[in-house]
């Protein structure tokens, strides 16, 4: 029996909300494999790196011009099928990542330019992913939901401040619910210790009174209880 090499990836899926929509980051593979295909903006572990934590930010940084200070990263899962990658054994250590603000700036690198592409066409077929993308994507996308079911995370979606109305369209969109009850909704994140804290500072509105802006009130997604669960809101 002959040994084969096994060589370790990481791929950063990078989730975020634009146009009122669930998209994620993409690039344009350059090269063969699936040359001309979608891809997460991931590579190979390189033996300088400390730990896939950190190779994980070191290849989103470097492949899209991006400043991974504010976003939240966390690993999501390992795939490692024989054949998910024609050039031999590779092991993906895909991650979930959440970016609350979006800048158009990004860095034209070997791997190609990156884009933000509409979730719900990826998941349907419509576009073609490299390797198996789509189902990382789709893995991904329910942790997501299901973190919003049980933690705080929903927070790492927004920007610094926001009003409870910009908060609850998270739910919504991520879920890919709609018309989610205000009060109820409102009576639940602010019965939550450690979910939002209300700031000095109002919005004002096209329609009625000013609303109050809040921030995050941990660093960390805390964990919700009761839990938040889709088929009650």
């Amino acid at each position: 029996m002959t040994k084969q090499e096994v060589q370790v990836a990481v791929d950063p899926v990078l989730l975020t909300i634009r146009e009122d929509q669930l998209q994620v980051l993409l690039i344009v593979r350059r090269h063969e494999p699936c040359k001309g295909e979608l891809s997460f903006p991931g590579g190979f572990l390189w033996s300088t790196d400390n730990d896939l934590d950190a190779a994980a930010a070191r290849k989103l940084a470097t492949e899209t011009g991006l400043d991974t200070s504010d976003i939240h990263m966390e690993q999501l899962h390992a795939y490692g099928a024989r054949d998910r990658d024609p050039r031999g054994r590779v092991v993906a250590v895909a991650y979930l990542a959440i970016q609350p603000s979006v800048s158009d700036h990004a860095s034209d690198t070997e791997a190609g330019r990156p884009n933000w592409h509409p979730v719900a066409s990826l998941l349907s077929g419509q576009v073609p992913l490299a390797f198996d993308h789509r189902r990382i994507l789709a893995d991904a996308v329910e942790a997501a939901r299901r973190k919003l079911e049980h933690t705080t995370l929903a927070t790492a979606f927004c920007p610094p401040r926001f009003t409870m109305a910009d908060l609850r369209r998270v739910y919504e969109i991520v879920w890919g619910v709609g018309g989610l009850d205000p009060r109820n909704f409102h009576r639940k994140v602010l019965s939550t210790k450690g979910f939002v804290v209300a700031t000095r500072a109002k919005r004002q509105q096209a329609n009625g009174r000013p609303a109050t802006l809040y921030r995050k009130a941990s660093a960390q997604a805390v964990t919700l209880y009761p839990p938040m669960l889709r088929e009650r809101y």
